[in-house]
């Protein structure tokens, strides 16, 4: 039929024949252009397709490659020169401040802590320095509570407030450090800041202040319920909230690198709302209540690395803010680098959550050592309808598991429902891949998914993983199926399975 037009087209008007035969010829080679468009379309969506997998460790390695680590002038400013006395009872809060104000005047440096025990009351860092603590140096935190006042703009469980000051604190600051082989110790046992915590083993005594009485954490999460403004949340003096060791607020270009952290009053490395954070080769050997050994919350471009990680809590504990005050800030936790560690006690090795509200996505955990009996759970996933909040990217690959407690992965939409935690704010998990991991001594569940009817966890997927000496392979409730692919466990080759 086309044959036929184009003939009669020509005996027609054989003059315009020039013109229809360009014509024709444009048409043919606009759709062999579309036709080959629409092919490396497909090409490269099928080549988006293969190569995800692939690139997953290629984003984590680029989110390492652009974090800024802060770099400082060679200028030292020695603490002995500005009065410290290293006999383990002289406060030297007034020395720590002048060498800190110093180096910063001067465009920045390090500012030194020699060999020997220094006492002092919390240190507030300043853009441009570097903390730098020499072999046999030991910071010696005041156990003078009022050392720790005036209040300052801190948190507390994910919830902004004015309380006693970190032992270590920096706000709206540049290109801060604490680095080097000497150790920071709270000095909290359970003669101070411990037994706040309500705990008899923490020291707390029947009768004594507690963190939970309606003056502390109940009034404080009412002020976070009913919108109050942090300035106004005043806590510190007659209060019983214990200070972090060391947070950064609203600050950029952190490094915390090579010192040991030692008897924590709560939290150890705590960034908030921050971003540019290498956490290299320290030691958290830390055994009080909630010692988590590194928090970031509402932080983004987090590298962890080359740690030991030994405490009382969750040895890494990724936040974004609990409740209201989570959904406020509204600033997800992301892109955190976690790698070449080693987790001994805890409740858990990388854990997200509880205070989740604002969310966390693309966390890389990757060449890690896990063997504790004291350990209960390798990865951790938890929130509640009071949370919410969202976990959406993790990424688990290269990590060798002695003996864990509970489970190798936990989800838990469910948790802390017995302290009345149930809410309007369903939770979203997704996105959760393990990929050669080995455990020896799984304890009484490989896998433990207990997620929600009207928000079911999705795409769990285990690759290469075995699990040893576990009681039950798997529990998993409102879960899409668990997808494995060459997974063993006690020796028992996992099948897909279907909805639950």
């Amino acid at each position: 039929m086309q044959s036929i037009t184009i003939n009669y087209l020509f005996m027609k008007n054989y003059k315009n024949n020039t013109y229809i035969i360009l014509l024709l010829i444009s048409c043919a080679l606009i759709s062999c252009k579309q036709n080959q468009s629409k092919a490396n379309d497909d090409s490269v969506e099928n080549t988006e397709k293969i190569s995800t997998k692939d690139t997953i460790w290629e984003q984590a390695d680029k989110i390492i490659a652009e974090i800024t680590i802060p770099e400082f002038q060679d200028k030292e400013f020695n603490i002995k020169d500005y009065g410290a006395v290293s006999d383990g009872n002289t406060n030297n809060s007034e020395a720590f401040k002048e060498a800190i104000a110093a180096c910063n005047e001067a465009g920045g440096g390090k500012v030194i802590v020699p060999k020997g025990k220094f006492l002092t009351g919390p240190i507030h860092l300043k853009s441009n320095v570097n903390l730098h603590l020499a072999e046999g140096a030991e910071v010696l935190f005041s156990k003078n509570k009022q050392d720790y006042l005036p209040v300052v703009h801190t948190s507390y469980e994910g919830v902004e407030l004015m309380n006693y000051s970190p032992l270590i604190y920096a706000k709206g600051q540049k290109n801060i450090a604490v680095t080097g082989k000497g150790t920071l110790n709270g000095q909290a046992d359970n003669d101070n800041w411990w037994p706040w915590c309500g705990a008899e083993r923490y020291g707390h005594q029947e009768g004594e202040p507690k963190q939970k009485d309606e003056h502390n954490l109940p009034t404080l999460r009412k002020m976070n319920e009913d919108g109050t403004p942090v300035e106004e949340r005043v806590f510190g003096e007659g209060h019983q909230l214990r200070p972090l060791f060391f947070e950064t607020l609203e600050c950029e270009n952190i490094l915390v690198s090579g010192v040991t952290f030692i008897n924590a009053p709560f939290w150890v490395v705590h960034p908030l709302k921050s971003k540019n954070i290498t956490v290299d080769g320290i030691t958290v050997n830390s055994h009080g209540p909630n010692n988590d050994g590194c928090d970031p919350e509402y932080s983004k471009n987090v590298h962890i690395t080359n740690c030991l990680f030994n405490t009382g809590d969750d040895c890494i504990a990724i936040k974004s803010g609990r409740n209201e005050d989570g959904r406020r800030v509204n600033i997800p936790s992301e892109n955190i680098v976690i790698e070449n560690c080693e987790m001994k006690d805890g409740h858990g090795g990388v854990v997200m959550g509880s205070e989740i509200s604002a969310g966390v996505r693309n966390v890389y955990v990757r060449n890690c050592k896990m063997d504790s009996p004291n350990l209960d759970r390798v990865i951790r996933i938890k929130t509640n309808t009071l949370r919410g909040g969202f976990v959406d990217g993790v990424y688990v690959k290269n990590v060798e598991v002695g003996s864990v407690k509970e489970a190798v992965l936990k989800i838990n939409t469910h948790y802390g429902i017995y302290d009345n935690q149930e809410g309007a704010f369903m939770p979203s998990i997704k996105n959760v891949y393990l990929e050669d991991i080995t455990v020896e001594n799984g304890g009484k569940y490989g896998v433990l998914i207990k997620g929600r009817e009207q928000s079911p966890v999705e795409n769990i997927n285990l690759t290469n993983v075995t699990i040893k000496g576990v009681e039950n392979p798997e529990s998993v409730e409102n879960s899409a199926p668990v997808k494995y692919l060459n997974t063993m466990i006690n020796d028992i080759k996992m099948e897909n399975q279907t909805m639950k």
